[in-house]
């Protein structure tokens, strides 16, 4: 049974910096298409940064440029999304998703929203 778990959410104050993390089970992480999303209070899901099996660099929504990375960790069937300098409007629900190896650039896998699987998600909340 394929299961995503988002951790690492919490509250912090702008400035500040958090770690997602997403575990996998069910199946092995390697090769797969992998991505972050966020869904904002009252406004519909956006894809924060996804990295295609088939591409060369991660994409990153252009708010979080500079501020956000994505990596995997192979090993630990883990995918983690590291955020700093985190503003107010990076405030909701982050969730981890995953596909299998597809031929779509990292750009496209997080703007069509290309993914198979996703967690249940974890919620970042960012204010003084």
């Amino acid at each position: 049974q394929v299961q995503l778990v988002e951790s690492g959410g919490g509250l912090v104050q702008p400035g500040g910096s958090l770690r997602l993390s997403c575990v996998a089970s069910g199946f092995t992480l390697d090769d797969y298409d992998i991505g972050w999303f966020r869904q904002a209070p009252g406004k519909g899901r956006e894809g924060v940064s996804c990295f295609s099996s088939s591409d060369d660099a991660a994409y990153y929504t252009d708010p979080v440029k500079g501020r956000f990375t994505i990596s995997r960790d192979n090993a630990k069937n883990t995918v983690y999304l590291q955020m700093n300098s985190l503003k107010p409007e990076d405030t909701g629900n982050y969730y981890c998703a995953v596909h299998p190896p597809s031929p779509h650039s990292s750009r496209y896998i997080c703007q069509m929203h290309a993914m198979d699987y996703w967690g249940i998600g974890t919620l970042v909340t960012v204010s003084r």
